[in-house]
């Protein structure tokens, strides 16, 4: 079944109407189930199993970083449509001793034997999405490593049990899993080690199949027992040094053992009066500040959701965000992102002049120009019994990576190196031993300098879109956690790529309307210039914790994937 059959089936009772109407007994818009409410502690991933496995790590005495490292390893074995620990890690973290935010950036950087000349002697203009050269290291075991040294108190061994104990044993595919895997292998089954570690003869497991990977169970153990270095420096990275010589790859052992993830500061911006937290650059998490900052200025209260000026304004806000996102998002080692003024209500001021009430606008130029100086994922929630949130996010890009999978491994690499740009001058262009733009972006807001809620939306380009969403779903719209997910979702598509891989957009670009936006509305946009049209499911994933007022924690998880939201 299709990820939109199953949105269009959840939200086919407000088909029709805004979000004030409902068919449920207790009156609630939008919601497919109750929010989940516990008073000690709380997870929410995309897979029952991995949430399940959270939760007997809290109850074990392990803190929320514990709990998410378990369930992210769970999650490599049971959704490696989404992740792995051949991906990038990026993560959140609100310590309560400290009681401010931490973020940690693991994403890895391009092999240093690759470079820009290679890419052009072999004719190519973009980078490919598979196979050995978009390939970049895999952040996701050292970001284990170091949120563990920081805010861990059980062993590593005992993290990765569960996971070790599942690959060897077995697990059922669930369905929205089984749905993407199905998708992938003819795509991936050409690279070497795909078909012999994640296929069952050829083909993809079946929904209610049991899965097993013992190769992974054997590297999870390694690492569980030798730590880091087992796969930045040990006989894992020698087994992906040959692997690559062997198959017209780059990566090297040296790229592994000079490896370091770091940590950073979270940035900013305040939404009528709660304070929005992202990771800066790389990533893309500060889109989603600047289309906040341009929406304050307008009651979209008022307005309703659903209504044309609602979807109408943040459609021209997110174009106006993303042409920004296109030009100045980069690794800031090799270009100074200027975050500040990006995200500044003043530069929202100036910038949000553009965004006219009657008419879409067609092509959107960054409101800074760059002056150059020297991608499917998982997400998932856990807040513990002590107050420690975690908020995190883990992709190989592209649902199941590069499909490059190291013999005897059991886990495929990333193929993250396809959002560099293979031109020279442009920020996010292709360089040796560099970081890629990257989609993955875990979100936080506080509320006076207090922890209120830890989410984040999955899906490319719909993440920022997805996060600005849900923080106006629940302080604009006053929908509850539940509510404000499985609310029809806005997607615009279309606007300049930091890749490279796309024109200037100069037509508008393609606005994509989930089940649930009523008819007039659709129809008031045509007027307005948006071009609306109909999509199998690009709506992203979503996970949720929030810090309940009258004590304990409220749990929200995604109606469009397998997940769930659970506590104790």
């Amino acid at each position: 079944m299709s990820v939109l059959r199953l949105s269009a089936a959840l939200l086919a009772a407000v088909s029709a109407l805004s979000a004030t109407a409902a068919d449920r007994v207790t009156g609630a818009g939008f919601a497919t189930r109750s929010e989940v409410m516990a008073p000690h502690a709380m997870a929410a991933t995309s897979h029952p199993l991995a949430t399940q496995i959270a939760l007997d790590v809290l109850k074990d005495g392990g803190s929320a970083v514990d709990a998410a490292i378990a369930a992210n390893a769970a999650l490599g074995l049971m959704e490696p449509t989404g992740n792995g620990i051949g991906g990038d890690l990026f993560a959140i973290v609100w310590d309560p001793k400290s009681k401010r935010l931490h973020g940690y950036n693991g994403s890895g950087r391009s092999p240093k034997a690759l470079t820009l000349e290679e890419f052009e002697r072999r004719g190519l203009s973009d980078i490919p999405a598979h196979g050995p050269l978009p390939v970049t290291v895999p952040g996701t075991v050292d970001a284990w490593f170091a949120l563990h040294a920081k805010f861990g108190r059980r062993s590593m061994a005992q993290n990765l049990a569960p996971a070790v104990a599942y690959a060897r044993n077995g697990h059922p595919v669930h369905e929205v899993i089984a749905y993407y895997w199905d998708r992938s292998v003819p795509t991936l089954s050409k690279w070497p080690g795909f078909r012999e570690q994640f296929t069952m003869n050829g083909r993809a497991p079946r929904k209610g199949e049991t899965w097993r990977n013992p190769n992974l169970a054997r590297t999870l153990e390694t690492i569980g027992r030798e730590g880091r270095d087992a796969f930045y420096k040990g006989a894992i990275a020698r087994t992906i040094d040959a692997y690559f010589r062997a198959n017209d790859g780059f990566l090297r052992y040296e790229d592994l053992a000079a490896h370091r993830g770091e940590w950073v500061s979270p940035v900013s911006t305040n939404y009528r009066g709660y304070d929005v937290w992202e990771l800066p650059p790389n990533g893309q998490g500060i889109a989603a500040l600047q289309i906040l900052n341009l929406l304050e200025p307008y009651d979209l209260k008022s307005y309703g959701f659903g209504s044309p000026e609602h979807v109408h304004l943040f459609a021209e806000a997110k174009k106006l965000a993303f042409a920004d996102r296109a030009a100045s998002y980069a690794d800031p080692d090799f270009y100074r992102t200027p975050v500040e003024r990006l995200i500044s209500k003043e530069y929202a001021r100036e910038r949000g002049k553009l965004i006219s009430m009657d008419k879409a606008m067609k092509a959107a130029e960054p409101g800074i120009i760059p002056e150059l100086n020297e991608g499917d994922t998982i997400y998932l929630t856990v807040a513990d019994k002590d107050g420690m949130m975690v908020s995190l996010i883990q992709s190989n890009y592209r649902g199941m990576g590069s499909g490059m999978a190291a013999p005897g491994l059991g886990f495929i690499f990333q193929d993250r190196g396809e959002q560099f740009v293979l031109k020279k001058g442009h920020p996010n262009s292709f360089a040796p031993g560099k970081r890629p733009f990257h989609t993955i972006i875990p979100a936080f807001v506080t509320k006076d300098g207090k922890p209120w809620l830890s989410y984040g939306v999955m899906g490319g380009a719909m993440q920022p879109q997805g996060h600005a969403q849900i923080v106006i779903n629940l302080v604009d719209f006053g929908m509850n956690l539940q509510e404000a997910g499985d609310a029809p979702r806005i997607q615009h598509d279309g606007s300049t790529d930091p890749a490279g891989q796309a024109t200037a957009m100069s037509d508008g670009g393609e606005l994509d309307l989930e089940t649930g936006f009523p008819y007039a509305t659709v129809r008031a946009l045509m007027r307005k210039g948006h071009s609306v049209r109909f999509a199998d499911g690009p709506y992203g994933g979503y996970q949720a914790i929030m810090v309940n007022p009258q004590g304990g924690y409220i749990g929200a998880s995604e109606s469009r994937k397998d997940g769930q939201a659970a506590g104790y």
